[in-house]
């Protein structure tokens, strides 16, 4: 399977990669084939369940919006985040769906959207079934989709085109694992930014990625500012106030945003924290967001190019895309090899991967050379195995606000630590995620964004 940056950067809306944006898509997609069909026009209510993770934790991460949204046509992409509460609320409260966003039908909330606490599909822990309904109450079309992380689709049972079909895109440089990668690089004497975009111009030309990559940091630099001037409380029951204005507020005044001559040493790290905050809680709150490479772990490579840009002199665009190109060649092992899903092999699989992922970024932005820059990404990877997924109340809130914030300085240590060595360790960036793979796949249920352990029961909602 070929993989794009662009695949795993992309735009998107909160809480959740897997959870919200997975499940729009989902719905738009089963939407779709009902219109290609020529099915709609006899479709009078459509019924949806979710299953598993989705069905635990959906409600707190807006999984059954996201299915609203998607089935009136919404995409991820270009959903206004503003309205998109209050196109749910007249959805439920006219008990109607405009499938497509122009095609009547009935829609009973209670009835027609199930969520299964305790029951799973077979295929991942991500399971939702669509069906739509005529008149007589026949089932016109029943299609089953999993949201397998950073808000990639598979679709369970359909044929045609329906059918998600993996991209077998032949690419010069193929790699499946980072010894591959790296023998590539030492090869063809390119750094893993290289390979990235020698492959990557396959589907695009080089002008255009360039431009896709810096649509893709803008969209993080107005996530930021936005979740530094948010004020309030974030939604969903626990109270939690947001963070992110005030602490701009207190190092806007005391920094003027230069390090040079201040006291503490450790401002830059108080500033990675800040903005890793602030991309959080825009997404706890539903906000236009990045999945990198998922929406639980959406600040951590954000935080740290805002470092790079903000505290490493030369910092350029040129940076940002070799950034993003590196750590997307290390997103990519661990999607083929592992998981990035929350819900298949724990928090390890969606912060643990970012972490790796940034530091990876970062390394190849600073100099390092292909060995040090895997070096940085399993550094990044081996500090985070066996991290659960155990959110409170089923929110992207506790802990996964601050988790975010502690990653991203991890992150920038990690490829600090791998600039000073020559690349060689003992624990290779392969062996690392086969750990986290397996580590997942020993992991009880109860600590996979199911909030049935950990803190998520340990926590009193309120």
């Amino acid at each position: 399977m070929a993989l794009s940056v662009l695949d795993l950067f992309s735009i998107g809306i909160g809480p959740s990669s897997s959870h919200t944006v997975g499940p729009m898509r989902a719905a738009k997609q089963f939407t779709d084939g009902l219109e290609s069909s020529g099915q709609l026009a006899a479709t009078v209510r459509v019924q949806a369940e979710l299953f598993g993770s989705l069905g635990a934790t959906g409600r707190g991460h807006g999984s059954d919006k996201a299915v609203v949204l998607g089935l009136q046509g919404e995409s991820p992409e270009t959903v206004d985040t503003r309205t998109a509460d209050d196109q749910v609320a007249a959805a439920a409260l006219d008990a109607e769906l405009r499938i497509g966003g122009h095609h009547r039908v009935d829609f009973n909330w209670e009835e027609d959207m199930l969520l299964h606490r305790r029951k799973s599909l077979p295929a991942h822990p991500n399971g939702m079934t669509f069906r739509a309904l005529d008149h007589a109450g026949e089932v016109l079309r029943e299609r089953s989709y999993y949201s397998i992380g950073g808000g990639f689709v598979v679709d369970g049972d359909a044929s045609g085109s329906d059918k998600v079909v993996a991209d077998a895109t032949v690419l010069p440089y193929p790699f499946s694992t980072a010894d591959e990668l790296l023998a590539i690089c030492a090869r063809e004497d390119m750094s893993i930014s290289d390979v990235m975009l020698a492959n990557e111009l396959v589907w695009r030309s080089e002008a255009e990625l360039r431009e896709r990559l810096l649509e893709i940091w803008a969209v993080m630099r107005e996530c930021v500012d936005n979740g530094c001037s948010a004020e309030g409380i974030l939604p969903g029951g626990l109270n939690v106030r947001r963070r992110a204005p005030s602490l701009f507020k207190t190092l806007s005044a005391n920094d003027a945003g230069h390090v040079t001559g201040s006291a503490d040493p450790l401002l830059a790290m108080e500033w990675v924290n800040l903005f890793a905050l602030a991309v959080n809680e825009e997404n706890a709150a539903g906000g236009r967001i990045v999945t990198a490479p998922t929406n639980g772990a959406a600040g951590i490579v954000p935080a740290v190019l805002h470092y790079y840009v903000k505290f490493v002199p030369g910092a350029d665009d040129d940076g940002v895309v070799r950034f993003l190109l590196a750590a997307a060649a290390v997103g990519i092992l661990f999607k083929i090899n592992a998981s990035i899903s929350g819900a298949e092999v724990g928090c390890q699989g969606e912060v643990g991967s970012a972490c790796s992922m940034a530091a990876a970024g970062l390394c190849e932005v600073l100099g390092g050379t292909p060995a040090q820059v895997e070096n940085a990404a399993e550094v990044g990877i081996e500090h985070n195995l066996g991290l659960t997924c155990d959110p409170v109340g089923g929110l992207v809130q506790i802990p996964c606000i601050e988790r975010n914030a502690i990653a991203s300085v991890k992150a920038i240590n990690a490829a600090r630590l791998a600039l000073h060595g020559d690349g060689s360790h003992k624990v290779s960036l392969d062996k690392a995620i086969k750990t986290m793979r397996d580590t997942g796949a020993d992991m009880k249920s109860k600590y996979k964004e199911t909030s049935r352990g950990g803190l998520a029961v340990n926590v009193v909602e309120c």
